[in-house]
């Protein structure tokens, strides 16, 4: 069973993905904040990291690029879903070795899925 990790700090959204993503036959994990998201990545080794930008505590950029200077976490796919669609937040993104970028009002959830399903079947 391939391992999903959701970092988030909408709850709804959160648990939405969540739900979605283990009715597809995911495992899920869910962080609230990138400190959450960056320790629960080392613990679980996730197969892909779907990961917010803006969160308290530790943004989802901060935490991609201590996810990057782990071993493990160079390889990992990301995928940010987020509400920045700025060229810069892109550029660093890609940077990072980023899979895709999502903003969140282009989306619906089942194309988040399909992209999630490419890159993991």
């Amino acid at each position: 069973m391939k391992k999903i990790l959701v970092v988030e700090d909408e709850k709804n959204l959160a648990k939405i993905l969540e739900v979605k993503l283990e009715k597809e036959g995911y495992k899920v994990f869910v962080a609230q904040n990138g400190q959450e998201g960056f320790d629960q990545a080392l613990l679980h080794h996730p197969d892909l990291i779907l990961l917010d930008i803006i969160m308290p505590v530790m943004d989802g950029m901060t935490m991609l690029r201590q996810l990057r200077e782990d071993d493990w976490g160079k390889k990992v796919p990301v995928i940010l879903l987020t509400n920045l669609n700025d060229s810069e937040s892109i550029a660093e993104a890609s940077k990072k070795g980023v899979y895709d970028y999502l903003v969140k009002a282009d989306w619906k959830l089942e194309d988040i899925v399909e992209i999630i399903d490419k890159k993991l079947k």
